[in-house]
């Protein structure tokens, strides 16, 4: 698990081989390639600049089908929790709400999620973000991609 509590200040994840490592090494090189490509032009250099963005992008697009999925099923598991515990007025409305709005609704306890959830309905809380502050008792999420 997590060696300290998550709130709002510290809830966004990092993958650490992802952001502090194989990221800057690829943006590194497309950096190298393209300088090395300025003194000595060539085709070879040339497809080499193309290759390492090519490498840049491919791992760009991975992480971000890997955080799609990861938002399709974060939703999935907020709309059943909430035919669970909303009363039936606000359960037909569920549909109502964004993706954006179910993915920040996670981190909302059991308590307040029914009154967070009728602010969202009413057009008071729009933002993920302005969700996320309203929390008072956060509910971390710890296996995340």
């Amino acid at each position: 698990m997590a060696d300290k509590v998550q709130d709002y200040a510290n809830h966004r994840r990092f993958q650490p081989l992802y952001h502090y490592v194989a990221m800057p090494i690829l943006v590194a090189n497309v950096g190298f390639e393209i300088a090395h490509t300025l003194r000595y032009p060539t085709w070879l250099s040339a497809w080499r600049v193309l290759f390492a963005a090519g490498l840049v992008a491919g791992l760009l697009v991975a992480r971000s089908m890997v955080l799609i999925v990861q938002n399709r099923l974060i939703g999935l598991e907020m709309r059943l929790r909430l035919l669970a515990m909303l009363p039936p007025e606000q359960r037909a409305r569920i549909s109502d709400l964004r993706l954006g709005q179910l993915i920040a609704l996670r981190f909302a306890g059991d308590a307040e999620l029914p009154a967070l959830v009728e602010r969202c309905l009413a057009g008071q809380l729009s933002k993920p973000d302005d969700i996320k502050r309203e929390i008072r008792d956060w509910r971390p999420d710890y296996v995340r991609a």
